[in-house]
């Protein structure tokens, strides 16, 4: 928020902060000059050049919640891949199962025993019956849409302002000024996003009946919590409105679990009592390998096994790719599963969320900044505003660019990573107290400077 902090003292004291950072890591300035010749913006997707230093820090190697860059410095790691590492780096259980696996065959395009019991696995968590394998939680999503829309014969989807559903093209829209359209950064949309997709605000149960009382959308695509624009959890009631109206108007209920696995084994799913027709996840189910699953009722198997049927050949375009399901992802899938990601290791980890968000918290307090903090699980971040938001709209207007930087550099130049573009930390199993105390210290730290 503007008046919540002194702006040209914020300005100053990032300026300190970005000199500390270039005399800390001149390696990888380097090595960011050196790749600017072959990659785009020096970097492999052009995200990573978004942290809040004056280039990427350069990752030398990780192991457990901890990383060291190539200027030799170790990292309290709090983003974790942005949940891509949930399960901590190089977990013992995964890297065994996945040197294992890689000697004996990489991908053959069918089945392995983990397969079966991949999926058993699923259906246990989540509830679901039927599930299918794919790469990335974007290749789920975009699968789903696509069977939800050949089974109720309907165009359009809907989904939240400001969800995130990976570079799914139908998802890659806002309001603006209560008018929908393609979102700011939306780059090369295929068609205006209004084509395929309605949307509407989290929790407005109204916004919700209204649209879908068109009888046009084949499945809402929803996060049980908003969580790419800063966490929104859902008011009392919501979900139940949710799945009532989707029910009412034959509109198929698609969660996306990729962020909020962070609930619990289950996800939100599990934890919050949801009953989905569809759900989507990815990220840190094969410790890092690439790979996503989504899960289906028996009554949404039935019908998709009666549309497959239907079709002329087998081979059916726009679902699957020729390295899904590969024999590499699902022993590092059962691997995780079985070993990593257990529900011993989520209770630890629940509660180093909540450790890490009484700790902020009574920063917050104690320097009478007007803030707050949200929680998920084993996720957690604080927000710079008293209350906060009901909404994507809301969460993306109280976004203070300018002030979060300066609060992850802070981190930064003091060994911590938080996840980039909001002020979220993630637990893994290997997080400890101690972790979490250390950031709890350097946020108490920069509180004071900046109110001085």
């Amino acid at each position: 928020m503007p008046n919540s902090v002194d702006r040209p003292r914020l300005r100053d004291l990032t300026a300190r902060e970005l000199a500390r950072f270039e005399q800390d890591h001149p390696r990888s300035r380097e090595l960011s000059e050196r790749a600017k010749a072959n990659l785009l913006a020096g970097v492999p997707m052009p995200w990573m050049s978004e942290w809040a230093g004056s280039y990427p820090v350069f990752v030398a190697e990780a192991h457990g919640a901890r990383f060291t860059d190539v200027d030799g410095r170790e990292y309290v790691d709090l983003c974790l891949g942005d949940t891509g590492a949930m399960t901590g780096h190089a977990p013992k259980e995964a890297v065994e199962a996945i040197a294992e696996q890689a000697a004996k065959g990489i991908t053959h395009m069918l089945p392995t025993e983990d397969a079966a019991w991949v999926g058993a696995e699923m259906q246990r968590r989540f509830g679901l019956p039927f599930w299918q394998l794919c790469l990335t939680a974007t290749d789920a999503n975009r699968f789903t849409i696509r069977l939800a829309r050949a089974i109720t014969a309907r165009p359009k989807i809907l989904v939240f302002n400001y969800c995130y559903h990976g570079s799914v093209d139908e998802t890659i829209l806002t309001i603006e000024d209560g008018v929908p359209g393609p979102r700011p950064g939306n780059v090369g949309a295929p068609v205006d996003p209004t084509q395929t997709t309605r949307v509407v605000e989290f929790n407005d149960v109204e916004a919700l009946e209204e649209a879908l009382a068109h009888e046009d959308v084949a499945c809402v695509l929803a996060e049980p919590a908003l969580t790419n624009i800063g966490i929104v959890l859902p008011e009392p009631g919501y979900h139940d409105a949710l799945r009532r109206l989707t029910r009412d108007h034959g509109t198929y209920l698609v969660i996306d679990e990729t962020h909020t696995i962070c609930a619990g084994p289950g996800g939100a799913t599990r934890a919050w009592g949801l009953d989905p027709d569809f759900v989507t996840i990815g990220k840190p189910l094969a410790s890092g390998v690439p790979a996503a699953c989504y899960g289906m009722s028996a009554e949404v198997a039935e019908r998709t096994e009666t549309f497959m049927r239907s079709l002329p050949t087998t081979d059916v375009g726009g679902i699957g790719g020729t390295l899904s399901g590969n024999a590499l992802s699902l022993a590092a899938m059962r691997a995780t599963l079985e070993h990593v990601l257990t529900e011993e290791a989520f209770e630890r980890m629940i509660a180093l969320g909540e450790r890490w968000a009484d700790g902020v918290k009574t920063s917050i307090e104690r320097h009478a900044l007007p803030w707050e903090v949200q929680r998920i699980g084993c996720r957690a971040e604080y927000w710079f505003t008293p209350t906060p938001p009901r909404n994507g709209g809301r969460a993306a207007a109280v976004d203070d660019h300018e002030l979060a930087r300066f609060t992850h550099l802070y981190a930064l130049n003091r060994g911590i990573l938080l996840t980039p573009f909001h002020n979220m930390a993630l637990m893994s199993p290997a997080t400890t107290e101690a972790d979490v105390d250390a950031h709890s210290v350097v946020f108490d730290e920069m509180a004071a400077e900046l109110v001085g």
